[in-house]
C-alpha cells in the first residue's frame, strides 16, 4: 500500500465521532437555511430598522478594527519582539477577552468608563466625555472583545518573520520606526490582514458587552446581534432574515481567509 493511500485511510473509531461532531456543527446552520422565509425574506430586509441597524454594525465593526490596529500593532510588536518583566501576564492579560463572558466584559467596561467610573469620571469632568449607552461605547465594547484576535495574529506574524531583515536595516542606519514601517510592516502583511478581519468579524457578531455597556437603542447602539434578540421576542422571521444576512457576511469572512488559514501551506 503507498504511503499516500495508507494516509488516506480513516479508523471507524475516529470517524464516527468526526462526523458526529460535523452534524453537531452544520446542522443548525442547516436548520436556518430551510427554516427561513425566502418568499418573505425582501420584504423583512427591506425596512428601514433592519438598514439601520446593518449601517451602525459596520460602521462600527470598522471602527473598532481601526482602533484595534492602532493599538493592537504595537502591543503585538512589544510582545513578539522585546524582553521585559512580567511579559507572560501581559499576554495572558491580552488574551483574557478571549476566554471572559462577553456580559462580564461589558460591567468592567462599565466599571472602569461609565459616568461614575475609574476613568469615565474623570473623561466626564474633563472633556465632558460618556460613552455607556452611545455610538462610541459600541466602538469601545466591540474593540475590547476583537483586539485580542489581532494581537494574536500579528504577534504570530512577526514570530515567523525573519528579524535578520530588520537588523539589516539597522545597520544601513535605519531608526528602529522606519526600520519597522519600511521593513517590519510589508513582511507581516498578510498576518495584520487576517488579524484585521477576524478583529472585523469578531465585533460584527459581538452581543454581550455591547448591550451591557451601550444598550440596545434603535438607531444608536442597536447593531445586528441585537436586533435579531430582539426579534426574536416579536417577530421571529424578521430574526431568521437578519440572521441569514450575518451569515452571509460570515460565510464571506471564512471565503476571505481561506487561503491563509484552511488550506495547508497558506495555498487556497
Amino acid at each position: 500500500m503507498s504511503p499516500r493511500a495508507s494516509r488516506n485511510r480513516v479508523p471507524v473509531a475516529l470517524l464516527l465521532p468526526a462526523l458526529l461532531g460535523l452534524a453537531f456543527l452544520v446542522l443548525p446552520l442547516v436548520g436556518l437555511l430551510i427554516r427561513a422565509p425566502w418568499r418573505a425574506l425582501p420584504q423583512q430586509l427591506a425596512s428601514a430598522e433592519v438598514w439601520e441597524a446593518l449601517r451602525l454594525s459596520l460602521s462600527c465593526a470598522t471602527s473598532a478594527t481601526a482602533v484595534a490596529l492602532v493599538l493592537g500593532v504595537p502591543l503585538a510588536w512589544l510582545l513578539a519582539r522585546t524582553e521585559f518583566p512580567g511579559r507572560r501576564l501581559v499576554r495572558a492579560l491580552v488574551t483574557l477577552p478571549l476566554v471572559l463572558p462577553p456580559v462580564v466584559g461589558g460591567v468592567a467596561l462599565l466599571l472602569v468608563l461609565g459616568r461614575n467610573g475609574v476613568v469615565g469620571r474623570w473623561l466626564d469632568s474633563a472633556f465632558g466625555l460618556t460613552l455607556p449607552f452611545t455610538t462610541p461605547g459600541v466602538v469601545v465594547a466591540e474593540a475590547f472583545v476583537a483586539m485580542p484576535f489581532l494581537v494574536i495574529s500579528v504577534e504570530g506574524a512577526l514570530r515567523a518573520a525573519d528579524p535578520r531583515y530588520e537588523e539589516a536595516a539597522a545597520t544601513l542606519g535605519a531608526s528602529p520606526l522606519t526600520a519597522f514601517r519600511r521593513v517590519t510592516l510589508p513582511l507581516i502583511a498578510p498576518g495584520v490582514a487576517a488579524g484585521a478581519v477576524l478583529a472585523w468579524a469578531r465585533a460584527l457578531g459581538e452581543f454581550g458587552a455591547t448591550i451591557t455597556f451601550a444598550g440596545n437603542f434603535p438607531g444608536r447602539t442597536q447593531t445586528m446581534p441585537l436586533a435579531v434578540y430582539l426579534a426574536m421576542e416579536n417577530d421571529p422571521q424578521a430574526a431568521i432574515a437578519l440572521s441569514l444576512v450575518l451569515l452571509a457576511v460570515s460565510v464571506a469572512v471564512l471565503a476571505g481567509l481561506r487561503g491563509r488559514w484552511l488550506s495547508p501551506g497558506g495555498q487556497a
